[in-house]
């Protein structure tokens, strides 16, 4: 009888057959890189001559969302979003969880060309990346220089009061391990000055796509969904941040479907540093 009932059982896949698959799958994903790179080249050089010809912030922006939904349409990464509906008509603050390099071309296509982007400052660096990165108006934040960055988060801070909509990523960095790490307090600290809603948005897809583990990219489906915004509580500024970013960030745990990494340690950004600063503003 035993010997029947193992004969019933399904067996399991040899171990080599995983291997095997990808060692198959490899010439695909390469042909897939190489086209991949030359779209992302083609692009961005049209996308670096618009905003080095365009006048006006809000044309550089315009270009720059449509050459992001021709990127990520041309290599199998259209992003199919929801919720736009609970965008504010007037400014706010939009935080997101953070999983890949693809997060940002993802936002820009998605998103209305209003919306500046918070960046680490490392990217101010890179050539042709910086001078793009400026030309849309993005806001460049030192994450390890505390001085630097105190005056960065001032900046940021300014802007944020002058009206303008911003993108942050408050986890401040990405891992390759799935799940949502502690969310730092300067995003959450400028809405509070700035007296704007925080809205929610979670973005699916983009770390099976571009993997921080370095792998070769690969077409994913990729889904952006915003969540409703959240009015800053009455209070102490500090108090009001802490608890803007609890709820912020439960919000978009509770959709995510990937586990809370709190306990992960990260390293700190200096973007955390508004919290300290935005006392200087008042």
């Amino acid at each position: 009888m035993r010997r029947c009932a193992d004969r019933m059982m399904p067996q399991e896949p040899s171990a080599p057959s995983r291997p095997l698959r990808i060692l198959a799958l490899l010439p695909f994903r390469l042909a897939f890189t190489v086209y991949a790179a030359a779209v992302f080249l083609v692009v961005g050089l049209g996308a670096l001559l618009a905003t080095s010809a365009l006048p006006g912030l809000a044309r550089r922006r315009a270009a720059v969302r449509r050459m992001a939904r021709l990127l990520l349409a041309s290599v199998g990464m259209r992003p199919a979003v929801s919720g736009l509906e609970h965008l504010p008509s007037g400014q706010c603050v939009i935080v997101a969880n953070h999983a890949s390099y693809l997060d940002g071309p993802v936002f820009t296509a998605v998103l209305p060309a209003r919306f500046g982007f918070v960046i680490k400052r490392e990217m101010a660096k890179v050539p042709l990346a910086g001078a793009f990165l400026r030309r849309i108006g993005s806001q460049f934040v030192e994450r390890f220089d505390r001085r630097r960055g105190a005056a960065d988060a001032l900046r940021v801070l300014r802007s944020a009061t002058n009206g303008h909509s911003l993108v942050f990523f408050p986890e401040g960095t990405f891992t390759p391990t799935p799940g949502l790490l502690k969310f730092h307090s300067g995003a959450f600290t400028t809405a509070v000055k700035a007296g704007c809603p925080v809205v929610p948005a979670v973005v699916r897809g983009t770390r099976a796509a571009l993997s921080p583990r370095g792998e070769l990219p690969r077409p994913a489906r990729i889904e952006v969904q915003i969540l409703p915004p959240i009015s800053p509580p009455q209070g102490a500024p500090a108090h009001c941040a802490a608890l803007l970013r609890e709820q912020a960030r439960a919000a978009i745990l509770s959709v995510l479907g990937e586990p809370d990494l709190s306990s992960h340690v990260a390293p700190v950004a200096a973007a955390d540093l508004v919290q300290g600063v935005g006392d200087l503003s008042e």
